[in-house]
């Protein structure tokens, strides 16, 4: 039983599994469960965390499995396969549900006629801050699905669940604290470069001058000009150049890929 979960009512509405893969969240993870404490079950899937990620974890949830990493969509369709709900909610450490979003995702549940899945906006933080522009609002995520009718598509990098279906929209932001640092940005950069740029390679692509040359700064003027960036003054410009780097650095990655030098 879910310490924090108080009482539930009983309704008709369908039962619902929380998904969240882990590694090393004991920051995060906490507070992601408390803002899911209301659902019908929650499963945790970790891939060897040498923090307190499980122990606070088992604290929310009975529910807590070890499975060896298999990338990102391999991970989360096994944390979906060890769920008992035909409905899943798949979110990550650092991202948080809002009462006003329960709300919705629990009308959803008890609709006589839903839809295969529901895309979700997110309202994402950077170094603690809410970006508004630059693509990152409202940044719609399929995260509400039915499991005999949605699944992760496996790729490297940026996974994302197709359905089988029609899917919905809601309209309550999920909140996503991603890059408390600017540490953690280059962390992932450094992670995120190489997968994208494997995958790359996987299909046949190889790097050229115009990779390296333009696609930084097309990434920059996308983003700071075509998405309005510059309307969140200096972190728009911020994530801006940093998101140009992360593009120079995923073509940098495949042109050595291209010469062996892996």
């Amino acid at each position: 039983m879910n310490p924090l979960a108080g009482p539930r009512e009983r309704t008709a509405r369908e039962k619902l599994s929380v998904t969240i893969i882990t590694l090393n969240e004991e920051t995060e993870i906490g507070r992601c469960l408390e803002s899911v404490a209301w659902a019908d079950e929650i499963v945790v899937v970790d891939s060897g965390s040498a923090d307190r990620t499980v122990e606070i974890a088992k604290k929310f949830t009975e529910q807590v499995f070890h499975h060896p990493w298999e990338g990102y969509a391999g991970q989360k369709n096994w944390a979906v396969a060890q769920a008992s709900h035909e409905w899943i909610l798949s979110i990550d450490a650092d991202e948080r549900v809002p009462p006003a979003l329960r709300t919705e995702i629990e009308a959803v549940l008890g609709s006589a006629s839903p839809a295969a899945g529901y895309f979700i906006p997110r309202k994402n933080f950077f170094l603690g801050r809410w970006i508004r522009h630059g693509g990152w609002h409202p940044d719609y995520v399929l995260r509400l699905f039915q499991r005999k009718r949605g699944r992760f598509i496996e790729r490297r990098v940026h996974e994302a669940v197709s359905v089988e279906g029609p899917a919905g929209r809601l309209e309550t932001p999920l909140e996503h604290y991603t890059y408390r640092s600017m540490k953690a940005y280059f962390e992932r950069m450094d992670r995120y470069s190489t997968l994208a740029a494997e995958e790359l390679f996987e299909r046949g692509r190889r790097a050229n001058v115009f990779d390296l040359a333009l696609r930084p700064w097309t990434t920059f003027l996308k983003m700071y000009f075509l998405r309005l960036g510059f309307l969140d003054g200096g972190d728009g410009f911020l994530l801006a150049r940093l998101y140009s780097l992360y593009t120079f650095s995923k073509y940098a990655k495949l042109a050595k890929m291209r010469d062996g030098k892996q």
